[in-house]
């Protein structure tokens, strides 16, 4: 009980005091969570959308596909990356295997399904308002998504909040590819991975309160941002 009420008021001295490797380690976790989040909008958001405003024969498989690959397991798409980007893979001459840019490849491929489907089904409740709307007007598609996608700003960012959530708490992918190479790959799940394996607690459980605190900040945001966009429907 010593130890760990020992190891509690160190972790509270390393996040009061700023301690250097805990701001780096979480500096980089926002590095690759929030790079691979705006890729991963810049693709899900359009094709959400573009997959609610489309008809085609292949809608509902596609629709369906979407939202299994939600539920991609990450440790499989860290092997799948770590054999394009190994030395023997297809993709090794760029030299990317243990880097933060393989790291946010990896966390792209995860939570891409998971903004492009919420974007969907927000993008589809808002275009069974616009549809008559945006069809009088002869509206292209191009022009109908760009509308939807204004229109349903603040569900989009809930979406793109959502995968942020996801990605800043992954570490079966990014350990495999980024390697947790200390002062390069470490991240937050990473790093507490380590020092945990080790006995450290005290920074483990430091690193544990920032992550904690990143997760309700993220939580709380989409709260808010989910009733503000009840209230202005009403």
């Amino acid at each position: 009980m010593n130890d760990i009420l020992k190891g509690l008021r160190e972790a509270a001295r390393l996040v009061a005091s700023f301690d250097a490797d805990l701001v780096e380690i979480t500096a980089r976790s926002l590095e690759v969570s929030l790079g691979a989040t705006v890729v991963a909008s810049a693709i899900g958001l359009p094709f959400g959308a573009w997959l609610a405003v489309n008809r085609f024969k292949m809608r509902r498989i596609v629709i369906a596909l979407l939202n299994a690959l939600m539920g991609l397991p990450p440790v499989v798409v860290g092997l799948i990356v770590y054999v394009l980007f190994s030395r023997a893979g297809p993709l090794g001459v760029f030299g990317l295997l243990f880097t933060p840019t393989v790291m946010v490849i990896a966390q792209v491929i995860i939570i891409t399904p998971i903004i492009a489907s919420i974007s969907h089904q927000a993008i589809r409740e808002l275009w069974a308002d616009y549809h008559d709307l945006l069809i009088s007007l002869n509206a292209t598609r191009l022009q109908r998504i760009k509308a939807l996608l204004w229109d349903g700003r603040r569900a989009l960012l809930t979406a793109s909040l959502a995968g942020f959530g996801r990605a800043i708490g992954e570490v079966g992918a990014i350990i495999i590819v980024g390697g947790n190479i200390d002062h390069a790959t470490r991240v937050l799940t990473t790093a507490i991975t380590l020092e945990t394996g080790k006995g450290d607690f005290a920074l483990a459980l430091a690193l544990g309160f920032v992550l904690i605190a990143l997760a309700i900040t993220v939580n709380l945001t989409l709260h808010m941002l989910t009733r503000t966009e009840r209230e202005s429907r009403w």
